[in-house]
């Protein structure tokens, strides 16, 4: 049975947790979203660990910076299982954070396309990593 919930182990926290991802890690866009990814040690049960920021500069209404909150958290929580498990064996773990470029609220269906664009594109960036 799928699970479909979005825990506390999902989520990345920790001042020095977050300052690593922005300071060392790797980013490309998937519209409306910049990510930003890092392999680290770090984690749980989770294969992905996420960040969701909506920036203050971009969209100035706090009620539609809510509702993109709502919105990706949503699009990440329904389509997570496009990001394969991680092997037994394997102590990967990725930390990931979505930052909204968008300058006005997008609907539903621009998030769940761009996420779900992000998740493909981070399952081929850890696959390229595990070839390596």
């Amino acid at each position: 049975m799928k699970r479909f919930g979005f825990s506390k182990n999902e989520r990345v926290t920790g001042g020095k947790r977050i300052e690593s991802l922005f300071a060392q890690g790797l980013s490309f866009m998937s519209y409306p979203f910049r990510v930003i990814y890092r392999d680290t040690a770090q984690g749980g049960a989770a294969p992905l660990s996420i960040l969701i920021s909506i920036p203050k500069k971009r969209i100035k209404s706090a009620a539609d910076r809510n509702r993109m909150k709502r919105l990706a958290r949503e699009t990440y929580r329904l389509n997570k299982q496009l990001f394969p498990p991680p092997e037994p064996s394997e102590n990967g773990h990725w930390d990931v954070a979505f930052i909204c470029v968008a300058d006005k609220p997008c609907d539903y269906a621009t998030v769940e396309k761009g996420m779900r664009k992000a998740i493909k594109e981070l399952n081929h960036r850890t696959e390229e990593r595990k070839q390596c």
